[in-house]
């Protein structure tokens, strides 16, 4: 079933992770989110603090990364990061999963990843933390992508997540319907990497996406008729 329009602004993770971005990005970024209604703003972990300070009289969540943009870090690195954003105020991490470990099939190993940084987000977190898994869906076979989810979901993972957005390719239809179609219904399905326009959306959501990381939250809303 097609999305409806007035859903998309609130499923909106919005996504300031350029590696040039600044304060002064974030703060904006903050704004834009508190005005529009998204879902969360995403930014580097180092901003954690302006973030939600910015948004403290705002429902709009505050989301981090760990482990970005390759995953190739150690379980006790993206645990620690977790942990420091946590009890910086973030509400929710987005980690990129042990990839190489993946495709060397060494499972335990990422399912070991995952579960460290779901225990660090629950152990620092005030409030109820949600953990995202990016398997950077272009890497990996349909074989390794559904390894990617079950690992995810026996580690406790909320949502499981195409993209970085930095990789070769971005989300795909294709790849948003098997994750849905992998991942069972308590754990969501985020689109993220080349979602610029309403169409893109509502295709993404039409495929069965519960979140939607972008970049182009501004655009998307003229679009829409809201700014």
């Amino acid at each position: 079933m097609m999305g409806d329009k007035s859903r998309i602004i609130g499923m909106i993770d919005h996504a300031v992770l350029a590696p040039d971005a600044t304060r002064d990005d974030v703060l904006a970024a903050c704004e834009l989110c508190a005005e529009l209604g998204t879902a969360s703003v995403c930014i580097h972990p180092r901003w954690v603090e302006v973030a939600v300070e910015a948004l403290t009289r705002s429902p709009v969540r505050v989301g981090t990364v760990a482990g970005f943009p390759l995953g190739a870090t150690t379980c006790e690195t993206k645990a620690f990061e977790t942990r420091q954003a946590m009890v910086r105020g973030a509400d929710e991490v987005d980690m990129v999963l042990a990839i190489t470990s993946l495709k060397s099939g060494d499972y335990d190993a990422v399912q070991e990843d995952i579960a460290s940084v779901v225990g660090a987000a629950y152990a620092a977190s005030a409030t109820e933390p949600l953990v995202k898994v990016i398997v950077e869906t272009c890497y990996l076979t349909d074989e390794e992508k559904r390894i990617a989810v079950e690992l995810a979901v026996e580690a406790g993972a909320s949502f499981v997540k195409t993209s970085t957005g930095l990789g070769p390719e971005g989300a795909t239809v294709e790849n948003v319907r098997l994750l849905r179609k992998l991942a069972p219904d308590r754990v969501g399905v985020k689109a993220a990497g080349g979602i610029r326009t309403v169409a893109d959306c509502l295709a993404m959501m039409d495929a069965g996406a519960n979140r939607l990381g972008s970049s182009s939250t501004r655009k998307i809303a003229e679009e829409l008729g809201l700014m």
